[in-house]
């Protein structure tokens, strides 16, 4: 009796010091959660993140084990556990980013990693900045600034936004059946300086992103607080300025709400001035109306006017008739504007699931003049082209998660649902001359479309694997109403997609993770097409799967490499002088991602990205089957010096190489190599900083088009590169003051 009697005091005695629950709460200096956190058992190897009030509950733990907590751009600390019954609150300060205090923890969105350390080494200061930072993906810009970058990814010329999704808060960027082409997405309504996360994913393997997500998707995060208020002026060569202002409102635990605004001006490095002026309103509130309820309200207004030179033909630059900065017509651009306004409510339901919903508004409108083929169609007037459109844009998403544990089967679930609706009005495609003559009205017409969307997934942690299935399911209805028929009548194809995606993880340490993504998307087609194609060619699907690696070999640094793959049911490409979006038939795509990240001393940092594809089409004969302008080699490095005395700046260099311009490779868009720099001085509560775009003043294209057009003054047409020439040398100065 009395050894049974001690056996069961032991283990009374054992069960207590042993395999304690420890809960805890993360904050920053201003006592504000810090959501994601990591929270690493050193003893155990076992972790966890905070969640959105920056609590954590991590079992598994005993008197005298030692907690690690970590987030990026935060200094770590370490916690000896004493009392496992009193819940911990710990306090994060901010510091300059150290690549030795990373964990690569089993989470999906891992990569956003590359991201975050990009932005806090070289924080977001343009627009086209803030797309530059998703590894591999590159920009061009042919529209004197004022439309939507063209942009490129994993071997897609992904024109404005085809195959990409894009959203900022949750809000969609992306506008479907758009005037200027199918997925537009124009992220000029977002002040970079408000930036604070980019999330980005590359592939369909994830469930709750829908429409658009093949080659990938990005999210942007904003601000929820800022640190102090400032004001920003930055004046530069052609007539360039810009006025920032950013003001607290608001400063508790428990709410937060700030405005900026923007104003930008330039007349471009272009022989005829581009007269671009564009400005930005934005105001977030965020706040807590208990401890487990928190609303947040955005709303953000944008307004933009452009004149613009257009695409110029090599022949003509060649022949001396204009420069390269000169233009056939210099009566092209436009106007554009967007409201938004988001409302999001998220609630703790316990300790283990939360609900994440957000409500939004958009109301857009559009108007662009362009002329590719100058006097191909029309030898007399020429073929100038105005599109445009008015739209609204409403909808919702409501995400459930929820963690559970039971016994070595840990992990999370997760169901959403999203609805979406897109309404314009007189979707307009005309010949018109001189921007102020409207010759044919081409096309015009009422598109209501919406889309509703359901998902559900799961993550189940077995020891150091993390699985991942899932399945999505969309269904789209497509009408539209042609005004240029004699009678009144709704045409209108539905159709419905499921997507299931399966990602595995495997963690041996905390220094590596290995991952297999698989997973089926879509991107959906041009609701004009759609009607006017039966319903057929609707929702053609993507099949894709990435196996590779995140590694830290050393302490400062981070490597991740994957190999792809991704097989398309069909291709879109826009027409834009025809109004429509055709079908390029079925494509293959694979290749290689490298992004590497290197801290040699605590104030240098180095990256680098490089990106190969192989493109092709797969119904056409060898030797004619290449994708127009998709890039098969893209090269990204930099480096970027943050001292403690307050001097700090980068020089960064992007390579595309030669691509083909169209299917024969007989036609080549010719690469590029450009090198930036800036340098700055911090003092006190002010900064001045110099920016040089193309430092050694390469003659570049930065879009170019295989195009057959004709000069006024020929009488046969010709098919060559067409393009928009990159920005010279150009050097601008930036004062900052904070209060």
């Amino acid at each position: 009796m009395k050894i049974a009697f001690l056996n069961v005091l032991f283990l009374l005695t054992n069960s207590f010091i042993f395999g304690q629950t420890i809960t805890g709460k993360i904050v920053d200096e201003y006592n504000q959660p810090i959501q994601e956190a990591n929270i690493l058992n050193t003893n155990t190897d076992d972790h966890i993140h905070s969640n959105e009030l920056g609590e954590f509950t991590l079992e598994n733990c005993s008197v005298g084990d030692t907690l690690q907590i970590s987030f990026i751009g935060y200094q770590t600390v370490l916690v000896a556990i004493k009392d496992p019954k009193s819940q911990l609150v710990i306090i994060l300060n901010e510091k300059v980013i150290s690549l030795d205090e990373i964990v690569i923890s089993p989470k999906i969105d891992a990569l956003h990693i590359i991201a975050d350390i990009d932005i806090q080494t070289n924080p977001v200061n343009s627009s086209q900045d803030i797309m530059r930072k998703v590894p591999g993906l590159f920009i061009g810009q042919h529209a004197g600034g004022g439309k939507a970058e063209q942009m490129f990814l994993r071997g897609f010329d992904i024109d404005h936004g085809t195959d990409i999704n894009v959203s900022v808060d949750g809000l969609p960027v992306n506008m479907v059946s758009h005037a200027h082409g199918q997925g537009y997405a124009d992220l000029h309504f977002v002040i970079p300086e408000t930036v604070e996360k980019i999330n980005f994913g590359k592939g369909p393997y994830y469930e709750d992103k829908g429409n658009f997500t093949t080659a990938g998707y990005v999210d942007f995060s904003t601000k929820q607080k800022l640190k102090n208020s400032s004001i920003k002026f930055e004046a530069g060569q052609f007539d360039t300025h810009r006025l920032l202002g950013m003001f607290n409102l608001l400063e508790s635990n428990k709410h937060n709400a700030y405005v900026a605004t923007e104003f930008l001006s330039t007349d471009g490095y272009f022989d005829s001035p581009q007269n671009f002026n564009r400005i930005n309103l934005f105001g977030k509130y965020t706040g807590r109306v208990n401890k487990t309820d928190k609303i947040g309200v955005t709303a953000s207004y944008f307004d933009s006017k452009w004149d613009a030179s257009g695409q110029v033909p090599e022949r003509a630059v060649k022949s001396g008739l204009i420069t390269r900065f000169g233009s056939i017509d210099d009566t092209e651009g436009g106007t554009t504007s967007r409201s938004n306004l988001l409302v999001s409510y998220d609630k703790m339901i316990d300790e283990s699931s939360f609900i994440k919903s957000k409500v939004f508004l958009s109301q857009y409108a559009f108007e662009l003049y362009s002329n590719f083929t100058f006097f191909l169609e029309d030898s007399i007037n020429g073929d100038q082209i105005r599109q445009k459109e008015n739209r609204v844009v409403y909808g919702l998403t409501s995400d459930y998660n929820k963690s559970f544990s039971n016994g070595n089967l840990k992990g999370t679930w997760q169901a959403g649902i999203s609805l979406r609706n897109d309404q314009t009005k007189d979707t307009e495609l005309s010949h018109t001359k001189n921007r102020t003559e409207t010759l044919e009205t081409l096309k015009l017409g009422d598109i209501n479309e919406t889309n509703l969307g359901t998902y559900i997934g799961a993550n189940f942690d077995v020891n150091k694997w993390t699985f991942n299935p899932s399945v999505r399911l969309d269904y789209f209805d497509f009408q539209y109403n042609d005004k240029l028929t004699a009678s009144y009548k709704t045409e209108e194809q539905n159709k419905a997609i499921v997507s299931p995606k399966l990602n595995i993880f495997y963690n041996p340490n905390r220094d590596l993770q290995v991952y297999l993504k698989t997973g089926k998307g879509f991107h959906s087609n041009d609701t004009r097409v759609v009607v006017a194609e039966s319903g057929e060619k609707i929702l053609p699907a993507a099949y894709g799967f990435d196996v590779g690696y995140i590694w830290k070999p050393t302490p400062k640094m981070l490597v991740n490499m994957a190999y792809w793959y991704l097989y398309l049911e069909q291709e879109f490409v826009y027409v834009g002088d025809a109004g429509i979006v055709e079908p390029s038939g079925k494509t293959r795509r694979q290749g290689v991602d490298l992004s590497y990240r290197y801290q040699p001393l605590q104030w240098l940092f180095w990256n680098l990205d490089a990106n190969y594809t192989y493109a092709r089409s797969i119904d056409e004969p060898k030797g004619e089957d290449y994708i127009p302008l998709a890039p098969d080699f893209t090269f990204v490095s930099g480096l970027n010096f943050l001292f403690k005395s307050g001097i700090y700046g980068s020089i960064n260099v992007r390579h595309l190489a030669n691509r083909p311009a169209n299917e024969d490779y007989s036609i080549v868009a010719k690469g590029y190599t450009v090198t930036d720099l800036n340098a700055g001085y911090k003092w006190r509560k002010m900064s001045f900083s110099v920016q040089i775009q193309n430092l050694f003043n390469t003659e570049w294209n930065e879009t170019q088009f295989a195009t057959e057009s004709r000069l006024q003054n020929e009488t046969e047409s010709v098919e060559e590169i067409h393009f928009t020439p990159g920005t010279p040398f150009f050097i601008k100065g930036t004062i900052n003051y904070n209060f």
